[in-house]
């Protein structure tokens, strides 16, 4: 019997995992929290920073920026409070008619604000660095 015909190892396994649903990520950045990197285990830490010392050896020439992560989360607009809406980049106020409106960044009326879903900012659920050691509990597959 002929052996099995070896599949190549991807050359973009990084993408090809952020690629799908994955927690902290998104089209262009993949978001670590603090707290939870530095609860795992400490040969995966050793690991992790040697990974990042990597990639800012390579790319320490680059102006980074400093960055604001905010916790979010895609709500429907009537679901939001005011300072939510503001922080989206909406207003919702009384239209013509007497009925609650919800407006975009150009003054456009949100024709489906029941349906329509924006990122919002929360509340972070996740516990802060200073938190000290968060106990890892394996969740459900996305």
């Amino acid at each position: 019997m002929p052996p099995e015909p070896s599949v190549p190892a991807s050359t973009t396994p990084l993408q090809d995992y952020l690629d799908r649903p994955a927690r902290g990520a998104n089209d262009d950045y993949l978001v670590v929290p603090r707290s939870l990197a530095q609860s795992m285990p400490l040969r995966w830490q050793q690991v992790f920073v040697g990974l990042l010392a990597d990639l800012h050896d390579a790319y320490g020439d680059l102006p980074w920026p400093d960055y604001l992560v905010v916790a979010s989360r895609w709500e429907l607009l009537v679901d939001l409070d005011e300072e939510q809406l503001a922080a989206a980049g909406y207003v919702a106020d009384l239209g013509p008619d007497g009925e609650l409106e919800y407006r975009d960044s150009a003054d456009q009326v949100v024709p489906d604000p029941e349906n329509h879903r924006v990122l919002a900012p929360v509340t972070d659920p996740l516990p802060p660095a200073s938190a000290g050691r968060i106990e890892p509990r394996p969740a459900e597959a996305l």
